[in-house]
């Protein structure tokens, strides 16, 4: 589905994206700096600085390249990502919708544009290291643009303590937004929320870039008996040793018991 001229999803980690082009820039610049005299002829380097210098190249790539990739999916890739997710719910048009950490919009919108006689309320804290112009008016922005002003609500809240009474919302969704919670009793806290005001027979769809596994083992903790996992196992794992860790993707699809 197309976005309406001037939607802006924004930038996703748009600290990590600078560091890395920085990181990359740098790499690249010792690298051409050693050849450069290697090449004048004036110069005889050792064999630790040329080592050095190779050691830039491969880092310096790799760096950018990463840069580049997490722009894209900033602005590209997540959107289209956006209605294949959103396609693991069987919708009728009447949900009542939460998106977790909504950020400016991208799954809000996403999710009220399905709905008819529904409502989707996005609730967010609004941190700008998460996401380039994170605000409140930016997502009210976005929602103006896409048409969809009528079925959709906003509010600034924490996750970890919703205002909202138990059992309110028919799907919860939530994307690259719960590992923003560093600590583990956080996360929990969390989804534990997240279980509270779903009602029984309700979904949960959770995207996010790591700690997965964490949450599939909390939601069946919580009594979730129908916990399903999305996506590829050997991507998540080459992505969690390119980055060291930093992103292991995943999705669920989580099915509160009636």
């Amino acid at each position: 589905m197309s976005e309406p001229q001037g939607v802006d999803y924004g930038v996703d980690a748009p600290g990590v994206i600078r560091n890395l082009v920085l990181i990359g820039v740098t790499g690249l610049a010792v690298w051409a700096s050693v050849w450069l005299h290697l090449w004048s002829g004036k110069i005889i380097l050792g064999e630790i600085i040329l080592n050095v210098a190779g050691s830039g190249f491969g880092a310096g790539s790799a760096c950018l390249a990463m840069a580049l990739w997490m722009l894209w999916g900033s602005k590209i890739g997540k959107v289209r990502s956006r209605e294949r997710l959103l396609d693991r719910i069987t919708w009728t048009g009447a949900e009542q919708v939460l998106d977790v950490g909504c950020g400016r919009g991208l799954m809000l919108i996403g999710a009220a544009r399905r709905l008819s006689s529904g409502a989707a309320t996005g609730i967010d804290v609004w941190q700008s290291e998460d996401l380039s112009g994170n605000h409140a008016d930016a997502v009210l922005e976005n929602v103006r643009r896409s048409g969809v002003t009528q079925q959709v609500r906003v509010e600034t809240a924490d996750m970890r303590r919703m205002p909202f009474a138990a059992e309110s919302f028919d799907v919860i969704v939530s994307r690259a937004a719960i590992h923003n919670l560093y600590q583990p009793g956080e996360r929990a806290q969390a989804l534990s929320e997240i279980v509270r005001v779903l009602k029984p027979g309700g979904h949960m769809l959770i995207d996010d870039i790591r700690h997965i596994g964490e949450y599939a083992a909390l939601f069946s903790r919580a009594g979730c008996r129908d916990v399903r996992g999305y996506g590829s196992p050997v991507a998540a794992a080459l992505l969690a040793v390119l980055t060291f860790g930093s992103l292991c993707p995943g999705t669920l699809v989580v099915r509160k018991n009636s």
